[in-house]
């Protein structure tokens, strides 16, 4: 049987080195990009979103109304900084409405 190692290493610490080493970190920020404008949207916005998809560090968003997508262009900076604000990081810098 294996030994273990009691090192005291928590277990998110633990979790955030295997996401570091095996370069997982995009992956995740695009399921947290995902999750945050699902939570900063609403279900009003929801229901006309059709995909939400982030490449670098660019937002593309398919909507599937042309009012939404005119209205939401005006405030594109502020869906930046709200998506930033929710996950406690700069990972979007611009976002695209398609």
């Amino acid at each position: 049987m294996a030994k273990r190692i009691n090192n005291g290493s928590t277990i998110s610490a633990v979790l955030q080195q295997i996401i570091q080493v095996n370069k997982l970190q995009p992956g995740m920020d695009q399921i947290d990009v995902r999750d945050a404008w699902k939570n900063l949207m609403g279900s009003g916005v929801n229901t006309y979103t059709k995909n939400v998809v982030l490449k670098g560090s660019t937002l593309y968003v398919e909507l599937g109304s042309a009012v939404l997508r005119e209205e939401l262009s005006h405030g594109k900076s502020k869906i930046v900084k709200m998506i930033n604000e929710e996950l406690g990081r700069d990972v979007v810098r611009e976002v695209v409405l398609r």
